[in-house]
């Protein structure tokens, strides 16, 4: 049996037993409460909509992502996928049974899907590490921000073993002389030819090769096939959205924003309170930030920092728990996105969307663009609550990788896309370094 057939197996055996724990609790605590003989179909429907659920939720969450991410990362991104899919079961069956169904059951059933979720990631870790063995590594980079770009390759020492990296020479020659010998090579900042020469290395010698996207890389992804030619040719184009899908995700912005502000608004006042009874200051902040095709507009937030936290004139992001501007609310509501909630109001109106890049103030993004000029190319589409770069990404990402990730986005925007995005938010709200903010003493993410 090969490796990738026993990783596999490996995988099936957790959702298997996941399916399995759901239909045993609902068979033991909810069949002959809730339903008659004559619904028996509905048990079996009700299991078909969990295994859907968790399929697709394990798929949006990573969380079988073995060789990529550390036991306690998958356990609890399945955690999620199983409290979700739970959640819409519950849900699901009391619209079937048109009754108030007991949670309590679930709730033991998520406690037990927990310690199972602990026990296979630790079990797939050992197996993982028994079948794959960490690659000898070349490093391949351009200068020196190239090579910070990548620094968290030396977190997976499971899959790489660096034992070189190299300041990328002028002639390919030379340089496949120093790819000998080496199981994989990560490339960071090298220019297109020596790219290329270093693919097809990679692909004649089956080496892994790990290659750290340019921006002109993502926007031909994004690029589509002529055949009105008798050569291939790619049509490069900009962000062009369906009516259609214009149409759905506009209607969910507001429909979705309607909602949260009326269910959120218990929230609300309870943090205007806390706001205003801890320095008596002003509850919101406004301030302006850049959507689609430039346009400015006033983003509102709940209040975080000191009223003079940019007395000095310069706009500056925040350098997280280290930055003393912010006040001690304001380091509560920002550890649990409460700060944010306000932009429900933002997308309401139409300023803002539910899933798009984060807008950026413009004096900022001024900045960004003086050194790469590429990064006005994410104002194509309307500003987000949150987005691709907020999800895979971190608060004090540089603005290249800001970029990448945006563009990604908008490559392959579509309805699914954008659930996508939403789901996985939810698996970043409680992450550390998803808030992580800038260097002490930096003004903005460039590098």
């Amino acid at each position: 049996m090969s490796r990738t057939l026993k990783i596999r197996t490996l995988k099936l055996f957790h959702f298997v037993g996941s399916v399995a724990m759901f239909v045993g609790f609902w068979y033991m605590f909810f069949l002959g409460r809730y339903n008659t003989d004559e619904r028996e179909w509905s048990q079996i429907a009700l299991a078909f909509i969990y295994a859907a659920l968790m399929f697709l939720l394990n798929r949006i969450y990573d969380s079988y992502s073995i060789g990529y991410r550390g036991a306690s990362e998958n356990a609890y991104s399945q955690t999620i996928s199983d409290f979700f899919s739970l959640s819409l079961v519950w849900i699901i069956s009391m619209m079937m049974y048109r009754t108030f169904v007991s949670p309590l059951p679930l709730l033991a059933l998520l406690a037990a899907q927990v310690a199972w979720n602990i026990l296979w990631c630790v079990f797939a870790k050992y197996i993982y590490s028994k079948l794959y063995k960490n690659r000898k590594t070349i490093i391949v980079y351009r200068d020196e921000d190239d090579l910070e770009r990548i620094s968290e390759i030396y977190r997976f020492k499971n899959k790489f073993d660096v034992k070189k990296q190299i300041k990328c020479p002028d002639d390919y020659k030379e340089l496949e002389e120093e790819l000998e010998g080496f199981e994989a090579v990560v490339v960071s900042g090298v220019n297109a030819d020596l790219r290329n020469g270093i693919a097809k290395f990679c692909v004649e010698n089956k080496v892994k090769g790990y290659f750290v996207p340019h921006v002109g890389d993502i926007i031909m992804q994004g690029a589509g096939y002529m055949q009105s030619f008798y050569i291939p040719v790619l049509n490069v184009k900009g962000a062009n959205p369906t009516p259609e899908y214009s149409f759905v995700k506009r209607l969910f912005d507001i429909s979705a924003s309607a909602l949260a502000l009326i269910l959120l608004s218990p929230i609300f006042f309870v943090t205007a309170l806390a706001i205003k009874i801890n320095d008596g200051g002003p509850v919101f902040y406004k301030q302006i930030r850049l959507t689609k095709n430039r346009r400015e507009f006033r983003i509102l937030k709940f209040r975080s920092m000191r009223v003079d936290a940019e007395k000095d004139g310069v706009a500056r992001l925040s350098s997280g728990q280290a930055d003393d501007r912010i006040t001690s609310v304001g380091r509560i509501i920002r550890a649990c996105r409460i700060d944010e909630l306000p932009q429900l109001w933002n997308i309401f109106v139409g300023d803002m969307s539910i899933v798009g890049p984060r807008p950026e103030r413009p004096e900022i993004s001024e900045q960004y663009e003086e050194d790469m000029p590429a990064f006005g190319l994410r104002l194509q589409v309307k500003a987000g609550l949150t987005g691709n770069a907020q999800v895979y990404g971190k608060y004090n990402a540089s603005p290249h990788d800001k970029l990448i990730m945006d563009l990604m986005y908008i490559n392959r925007m579509s309805v699914l896309e954008d659930l996508k995005i939403i789901f996985a938010t939810v698996r970043i709200l409680f992450k550390k370094e998803s808030t992580e903010g800038v260097e002490v003493g930096k003004v903005t993410a460039k590098v």
